[in-house]
């Protein structure tokens, strides 16, 4: 299962093995401290979970019987919702910005709030370890046949005789894109998450468990095909690269803003189709622009290599960036112990 939100309970799988049933249990606090004790199994926990259901617009429409027999019949908009002079309906007005039915939206912000939080302490987690040993993590995060995997692989054989690569594969069926990945020659792990609709901390803690990365590598993820839930989900990444394919409309970004707002790069990809399509990049940009005015965009092509040289100068700054912060915390361990080196010599 997504061990914070709950999604895909019992399906999720980290090469064939689940993750779901552990007999020692682990809690990540939000600054990172970890504590365990024994786990329960499902039939011994006695929480109340409100059962989720989808409910069709119909229920929106209700009507009341009287006790004389008589009927009437009335719209009902439930607490966050919103409904617009042309009779569609939004559901996302309240605080927590979604409605589920008979959950209030403090409810429902609680809810989210402690989630995320504890998605939030492994991260913190995993983004240590990283940091540790010099490795970049990057998020690869689109929908669904966006391109990602073609990417990947050519993105590795760039970059294989000049920086150890490893990947984690997410989705929810079938190791199909861990075997091409390992095709190339970089390691990687394939975790299916059922029904789940997103990777989480956790998963990705213990993949990196399992890969066991080199330092000053490059980590790259490549998360569940969904435009939604991955962008509320850090993984203790150095950024979340979003990948929009022509094939898929400019608006994208406006229809799903949380994705392009978590996002640091956006790269626009498929360019080689651009003169057999109606895609306006430049609108695309904008709109992505809007929502997250210092997202950077970078327009490539997997299949040309077109743009590639940027998109890989782009990869090269950033693990810059990751071993210049290990670096730094070398020096300020070494100046520290250094410090109580002379403290100790002094009191002799």
């Amino acid at each position: 299962m997504c061990n914070v939100c709950g999604c895909g309970t019992g399906e999720t799988r980290l090469e064939g093995e689940a993750l779901d049933h552990e007999h020692e249990h682990e809690h990540v606090h939000a600054d990172g401290t970890v504590h365990r004790h024994a786990h329960h199994h499902a039939d011994e926990h006695a929480h109340d979970h409100a059962p989720y259901r989808w409910v069709p617009a119909a229920a929106h429409w209700h009507a009341h019987r009287h006790a004389d027999g008589s009927v009437h019949s009335h719209d009902h908009v439930h607490e966050g919702e919103h409904i617009h002079g042309d009779g569609s309906v939004h559901y996302g007005q309240g605080p927590a910005g979604a409605h589920a039915p008979g959950m209030s939206q403090a409810q429902m912000v609680k809810i989210e709030q402690n989630i995320l939080a504890k998605n939030d302490g492994y991260a913190e987690r995993n983004r240590s370890w990283l940091a540790d040993r010099g490795i970049l993590a990057l998020n690869l995060v689109s929908s669904p046949g966006s391109g990602k995997t073609t990417l990947l692989v050519r993105t590795i054989e760039e970059l294989k005789n000049k920086v150890p690569v490893a990947v984690v594969e997410g989705d929810q069926q079938t190791s199909f894109d861990a075997e091409r990945i390992r095709a190339t020659g970089a390691p990687a792990l394939q975790i299916n998450t059922g029904k789940g609709c997103h990777l989480d901390a956790h998963m990705v803690g213990r993949a990196l468990e399992k890969l066991s990365p080199p330092e000053d590598s490059v980590l790259l993820v490549e998360n569940v095909g969904n435009l939604v839930c991955p962008a509320a989900f850090d993984l203790g990444e150095a950024a979340k690269v979003v990948v929009l394919s022509v094939t898929e409309g400019e608006d994208k970004p406006l229809k799903y803003p949380d994705m392009f707002a978590a996002a640091r790069l956006m790269l626009v990809n498929k360019i080689d189709l651009l003169p057999y399509l109606s895609f306006d990049v430049h609108k695309a940009i904008d709109f992505a622009r809007r929502v997250n005015p210092t997202l950077e965009v970078i327009q490539v092509s997997a299949t040309t290599g077109a743009g590639f040289a940027d998109w890989l100068g782009w990869i090269d700054a950033r693990l810059g960036e990751a071993r210049a912060g290990r670096q730094q915390t070398v020096d300020q361990l070494r100046a520290r112990i250094a410090e109580l080196e002379a403290r100790l010599a002094a009191k002799g």
